[in-house]
């Protein structure tokens, strides 16, 4: 007799897969539903938004840190895929996105806790290092001979990108869409594409194998990325503490120097 799994035991290896980007302070892995362990220990899972990576990691480390005994664990990827893996039932503490509309698929089933914006952040058109198809604005995109990488609409990036394009009162037609801005950048990162429209702190995150381009419709689509301790967290206390750091000058000295906009 097979013994049915439940919801989010199905959900979740499938949303971390389409997500396709899972790292952490201590493990690659998931955190168990049980936070806390018989020798003491504590684990706290951090669901955060693709381009939070190299900053939360920091500030991951810091925490760890901080409060010894604990150890945490992050699952980057798609915002929209991460609350759609929090709705679903899967075991986390605290969840980072990149837009508020990804947000608000967890706070309306009510899940967490009244979120915090603690950053923003702005497109630019990131192109290779020596830019052979010579892009110098958010018009060239527009020209089928330009292969551009976007992300998927339904993510924050994605959305972003098509705000800012609308303003532009531009037709672009890529030829690739991805889940998420890492896996958008990695396009341009191995030349496969001429251009992308990616996050200006991933641009800085790509150590110079890239370039970024500024343009002025980007200020009409800026994503504002809220913060919440989720409800019914395996390990609460921790889960506010670690939300605190983020919102903390240090948090913030954090963000700024990888790029991010103060709220």
């Amino acid at each position: 007799m097979f013994r049915r799994l439940p919801r989010w035991a199905v959900a979740v290896p499938l949303a971390l897969t389409l997500a396709s980007v899972l790292s952490g302070c201590g493990s690659d892995a998931p955190a168990p539903t049980t936070a806390s362990s018989g020798d003491g220990t504590t684990t706290l899972t951090v669901l955060a938004a693709a381009s939070l990576t190299g900053t939360f990691t920091e500030l991951g480390k810091t925490f760890e840190a901080a409060n010894p005994g604990t150890t945490v664990r992050f699952s980057f990827g798609s915002s929209a895929t991460l609350a759609q893996q929090i709705v679903a039932g899967a075991p986390a503490d605290v969840f980072a996105a990149a837009s508020p509309a990804t947000m608000k698929t967890v706070t309306d089933a009510s899940l967490a806790t009244t979120p915090t914006t603690f950053a923003r952040n702005v497109l630019q058109i990131a192109v290779p290092a020596d830019n052979p198809a010579k892009v110098d604005d958010l018009a060239d995109l527009a020209d089928p001979k330009v292969k551009v990488a976007l992300c998927a609409e339904q993510v924050p990036c994605g959305a972003a990108a098509v705000k800012a394009l609308d303003a532009a009162g531009l037709k672009v037609t890529p030829v690739t869409l991805e889940q998420d801005v890492k896996a958008t950048l990695t396009k341009v990162e191995l030349g496969e594409v001429d251009a992308a429209l990616v996050y200006r702190t991933d641009v800085i995150a790509s150590g110079g194998k890239v370039q970024g381009i500024d343009f002025p419709e980007a200020e009409k689509a800026i994503n504002d990325y809220p913060i919440a301790a989720l409800s019914g967290a395996p390990a609460p206390e921790a889960a506010k503490r670690f939300v605190d750091l983020v919102l903390s000058q240090q948090g913030k000295d954090v963000l700024t120097k990888a790029g991010f906009q103060a709220p």
